[in-house]
């Protein structure tokens, strides 16, 4: 007898299982962060703030959230992705847990606006170009995809879950679990997650076959120094300004206006709480396909015109969204299905512009630089919706402006250069200067 060969198939390249930790640790930290747009109103019942007031910490959260973005890219150069990521996820924790134990206003400003939202800033979505860029050589449009759509999605998609346990059981048992979840997951990050390739003996995901293997030097610089070098070098080009623009105005209409906002606005047009958490659920459901479906179009078309098409068509679905909630819940609901499509769909494509004319050793640091802008727009949206609903007594012209700036934001992009760079991230890392 003979015996037959068969030919064993690779085993799949551990890229993926870097993928599979980093998106459920983008997921379930968004799904905390989803939890203040539930105890905006929670809080107000027990405590009898103002929208104002309450608005103020959750203001300061995404403020810090977005300043932590350059200076996380840096630490993670410096002391590499799963140290960064499992402290990251235990301050999370202990700010969220700690929630529980609130009784002034104050306290909710140090939770959420300095733990909380430093915490979860150490990942933010700087982590998910940073794995991609670190990780692959090839699919990169489709990993960002994946990791955006992770971040926006764990935003919403726990929304009805966490409303039927706020209801239920009131808001303390709900931060407490939520910080036990995030507890849970740190062990697993610091199992499984590697810092690069060449920890394990392999090259990136697509790299060309006889491709050496890379042990680069982490920085032994300062990450703060870092991360402003790479800052210095970026100012200079006008793609930098135009892409923060945009990613001013992406924030703004995203998670500081609509994230934070929308449970209250829907209250104010008789729609129930839980009823109002479906509909960020619904928005989370689309926006899984519509954020993978723009990583992948990231890989194939000019990502200047997804932009423009993107940020117009979210314009345009703002303002709408005042004439839905005077309408009924079918209409509100038909505003959460288009506008989840392109919830975070513009993310893929400025992760890819930025690594196409930053490189991929810096461009992740540009990144988290324009990630502050697009934070201090979602803290200016969170704190002035809310002002405009307390002085007076709507939140119809927060949506208008946040439509109009969309559609400006999206014929702005087309005015980012079409010439991809080489990667400079030597030359900064070494004289402080990009090409």
């Amino acid at each position: 007898m003979t015996a037959v060969q068969t030919k064993s198939r690779p085993a799949p390249h551990y890229a993926w299982v870097v993928v599979a930790v980093t998106f459920m640790t983008l997921l379930v930290t968004a799904g905390a962060m989803s939890t203040p747009g539930l105890l905006l109103v929670s809080l107000q019942k027990e405590f009898g703030w103002s929208t104002a007031t309450i608005s103020t910490s959750l203001s300061l959260r995404l403020a810090v959230f977005g300043l932590m973005a350059p200076f996380s890219a840096a630490l993670m150069l410096r002391f590499g992705l799963r140290r960064i990521m499992t402290i990251a996820v235990i301050v999370t924790a202990i700010g969220v847990g700690a929630t529980a134990f609130v009784s002034q206003s104050w306290q909710l400003d140090l939770l959420w606006g300095l733990v909380v939202g430093g915490g979860t800033g150490m990942t933010a979505l700087v982590l998910g170009a940073t794995v991609a860029n670190t990780w692959f050589a090839q699919r990169r449009g489709l990993v960002i995809g994946l990791m955006t759509a992770s971040s926006a999605s764990g935003q919403l998609l726990f929304l009805p879950l966490f409303a039927s346990i706020n209801e239920k059981f009131g808001w303390r048992p709900l931060v407490t679990l939520v910080a036990c979840v995030l507890l849970c997951l740190a062990p697993v990050i610091a199992l499984l997650m590697r810092n690069r390739p060449a920890d394990i003996g392999l090259t990136p995901y697509g790299a060309p076959a006889g491709t050496e293997i890379s042990r680069p030097k982490p920085p032994a610089e300062n990450p703060i120094i870092v991360s402003f070098r790479a800052l210095k070098g970026a100012v200079h080009s006008k793609n930098f300004w135009l892409l923060c623009f945009g990613f001013f105005v992406c924030g703004l209409s995203t998670n500081g206006l609509v994230g934070t906002h929308l449970i209250a606005a829907c209250g104010d047009h008789n729609i129930p709480e839980v009823a109002a958490a479906g509909l960020l659920a619904l928005m989370g459901a689309f926006d899984l396909f519509g954020t993978v479906a723009s990583g992948w179009l990231s890989d194939k078309y000019d990502n200047r015109y997804l932009l423009c098409i993107y940020y117009s068509l979210r314009g345009l679905s703002l303002l709408y969204l005042p004439v839905a909630l005077g309408t009924d819940l079918v209409a509100v609901s038909l505003f959460a299905a288009f506008y989840g499509l392109d919830w975070f769909a513009t993310l893929p494509p400025t992760i890819r512009l930025t690594t196409d004319r930053f490189g991929t050793t810096i461009g992740p640091l540009v990144f988290g630089w324009m990630f502050v802008a697009h934070q201090l727009g979602a803290s200016i949206a969170a704190y002035g919706a809310g002002l405009t609903r307390t002085l007076d007594g709507t939140y119809a012209p927060a949506f208008a402006l946040s439509g109009v700036l969309c559609i400006v934001a999206g014929f702005a992009s087309l005015a980012i250069d079409g010439k991809k760079k080489s990667d400079s991230g030597k030359t900064v890392l070494a004289t402080g200067t990009a090409s």
